[in-house]
């Protein structure tokens, strides 16, 4: 066991993951990595992750090693009289089970809530799924570009030139995951004061649904429905990428005082006494103007300079970084965000 999993916050909880893909294996991972033991139940034929897309490291997708650390595996099938033995068996000291079958098949295999919450009333037990097991869509496969495309997630990135765009994470299944695991945590709180287990029904649709916000929010205030902007915030001036002699800067000036020490910092202080930019709604109406002023003011600053400038001093920005730039900065490895962990052929 990983010397983590012996002193987090989680040790002692064991956790029987039988899911695949990653809403599932997302959540387990942030049980596992806060001291859980999670052992990880694949089909026969492996969790079909293994196989996805290089880069491999030991025959193991990348896609695969990266959510499934700190886990034991065990190889069963589950749907054969002499798999369902062995996983009850593992349930017997197990806080959680968590699925991503197909709504229905736990309950075809005489394992469903109804019958593990006899035999464990203390057993919490946490269902991922695309939409649920009723309703119009209940029972159909989630996937989380789908589920993007048909909570509205897609139809606010992207712009008016891109139309709808994918984002470039998976951020319904993360978020499920995340969603899934705040889920459990609180079905054990409770399992703390009545000793009594819980049924967990969570899906990618409502939690991508739980993700449109301000989108949502102005919607139902304005009834207008949103679109993609790009890089520009909805709502705040100026929200938006910005090109500079080095590189991009994300500036996020959420407040007029952040506004005025923008200017200020630019050596543009009348910029902040423009009528067309007094305040935030001033600057909506005229974004456009504002933005060409800004860029024109960066055109020969360098952009990681400039960035660090501004937020030292009150004013959110940030060098655009591609994934190897971030991977390497100084402030990750103070972090210790990247670490390195041995890897088995089984599980880490």
């Amino acid at each position: 066991m990983n010397p983590a999993q012996m002193s987090g916050a989680l040790s002692g909880l064991k956790v029987i993951d039988l899911t695949q893909a990653l809403a599932g294996p997302y959540c387990t991972m942030i049980l596992s990595d806060h001291g859980a033991e999670v052992i990880k139940v694949e089909p026969p034929q492996g969790d079909e992750v293994r196989d996805w897309c290089p880069p491999f490291h030991e025959g193991d997708a990348s896609y695969f090693i990266g959510v499934n650390r700190n886990k034991r595996a065990i190889s069963l099938d589950i749907s054969k009289p002499d798999g369902k033995a062995v996983l009850l068996r593992l349930m017997q000291d197990a806080d959680v089970v968590i699925e991503n079958f197909k709504p229905g098949s736990m309950e075809k295999w005489g394992i469903g809530y109804d019958v593990l919450s006899e035999r464990f009333p203390g057993l919490i037990h946490c269902r991922i799924s695309g939409f649920g097991g009723d309703g119009p869509l209940g029972g159909l496969p989630g996937y989380d570009a789908i589920l993007q495309a048909m909570t509205g997630l897609m139809s606010v990135n992207g712009n008016p030139e891109t139309g709808p765009m994918r984002l470039g994470a998976a951020i319904v299944d993360m978020g499920t995951g995340l969603y899934s695991a705040v889920a459990i945590l609180m079905a054990l709180h409770e399992r703390a004061r009545s000793g009594r287990g819980q049924y967990i029904d969570m899906t990618l649709y409502d939690c991508g649904m739980s993700l449109l916000h301000p989108q949502a929010a102005n919607f139902f205030l304005n009834g207008k429905r949103p679109a993609g902007t790009g890089n520009p915030h909805p709502n705040l001036v100026p929200y938006d990428k910005y090109p500079t002699r080095t590189c991009e800067i994300f500036i996020a000036s959420g407040n007029n005082g952040q506004f005025r020490k923008l200017c200020q910092l630019i050596g543009r202080p009348e910029m902040a006494e423009d009528p067309r930019f007094a305040n935030n709604g001033a600057r909506n109406e005229n974004r456009d103007a504002l933005g060409a002023e800004l860029a024109k003011a960066f055109a020969d600053q360098d952009g990681h300079e400039l960035a660090l400038r501004l937020i030292r001093n009150g004013v959110p920005a940030g060098p655009v970084l591609f994934v190897d730039e971030t991977a390497a900065a100084p402030h990750t490895a103070h972090r210790e965000m990247v670490t390195e962990l041995d890897w088995y052929k089984g599980v880490g």
